[in-house]
């Protein structure tokens, strides 16, 4: 398995929320939290995605770097 660097996840993820977990290998996750990023910057016509686009974008960089991580110490065995 190859490894994968956190940071770029991270950073990839900080650029377009779910391409880092794309990066990462997780391409339905990656591709679910774009969708839900969609949704959430329609929302914000109705105030409420100011509050839940952040969560999600905040939680995405989160989850590519420990992910990363993960996977690193699942391939060092």
């Amino acid at each position: 398995m190859l490894t994968k660097n956190p940071g770029i996840a991270a950073v990839l993820s900080v650029f377009w929320t779910g391409v880092g977990q794309i990066y990462n290998g997780q391409i339905i996750k990656g591709l679910i939290l774009i969708v839900v990023q969609m949704i959430n910057s329609a929302l914000m016509w109705v105030l409420i995605g100011f509050i839940t686009f952040p969560i999600v974008w905040i939680w995405g960089i989160y989850d590519a770097y420990k992910t990363a991580e993960r996977m690193n110490k699942r391939s060092e065995f």
